[in-house]
């Protein structure tokens, strides 16, 4: 598909876009009646804008692909990614906030330690350092706190998983990204997600550089209305 033209930003548009592999509260739980918070905001989108079509979220992709794929304008948009440094030169943000996340921590259910503090996970993980999924932010984030931490699970299903196993001790990650996992993975008995916030984060949606301006104005504007009418919080709330 040939990258939108200004001409098009008032008409009938073509956007590509992809799904998130290994992020089932944002794209593809396989429940009809929680299909994905982003994926339920890009169809809100189109939905106020019947002339726009966001296509494509049909193909899964790593987080670290979606993310070169931006870059080399292979694709247009992209809906739920948090910010990082590394990431600016990639991509541009579109500045309305989507929705707000936790950054949490997940034990087995009969393991009654609770780190309350980032002092308190810091000395937790120098004897058990902490998983949690390939390509997130949130490895930087641990980084800059000084918490061991080891990013080998291919998604938070998988890192569940190895948590309960006995592979790891604990699982950090997104609450929303974590009660979703537990979900769909049948854990939710075996798994606690703990109550202390060590960080919280707002999602954003993202264009490639290459995208022309008038297109740009036009996605922003379609997220201002959402936002203001209470749509995108109303769709947030049902995932947490």
């Amino acid at each position: 598909m040939s990258l939108p033209t200004a001409a098009s930003a008032s008409g009938p548009l073509r956007l590509r876009s992809a799904a998130q592999a290994g992020a089932p509260a944002k794209y593809g739980s396989g429940d009809p009646r929680r299909p994905g918070l982003c994926g339920e905001i890009v169809a809100a989108v189109m939905r106020i804008d019947p002339g726009l079509r966001i296509e494509g979220l049909d193909q899964t992709v790593p987080l670290r692909r979606l993310e070169l794929m931006l870059s080399a304008g292979e694709l247009d948009v992209f809906f739920c990614l948090l910010k990082s440094e590394h990431r600016h030169p990639l991509m541009r943000y579109l500045p309305v906030p989507l929705y707000r996340i936790a950054h949490v921590l997940a034990m087995r259910s009969d393991d009654e330690r609770v780190p309350r503090s980032w002092d308190e996970l810091r000395a937790f993980a120098r004897r058990h350092p902490l998983l949690l999924a390939q390509g997130t932010k949130l490895a930087s984030t641990l980084q800059v706190a000084d918490v061991a931490f080891q990013d080998t699970a291919r998604s938070d299903r998988e890192a569940l998983q190895m948590l309960v196993k006995g592979r790891t001790a604990a699982v950090y990650g997104q609450d929303v990204n974590l009660r979703e996992a537990a979900r769909g993975a049948g854990l939710e008995g075996q798994v606690r997600i703990g109550p202390q916030v060590f960080e919280e984060e707002t999602q954003y949606a993202v264009v490639s550089r290459r995208l022309p301006e008038p297109v740009v104005e036009r996605l922003t504007e379609r997220l201002r209305q959402l936002s203001a009418s209470g749509e995108i919080a109303r769709l947030a709330e049902r995932y947490r």
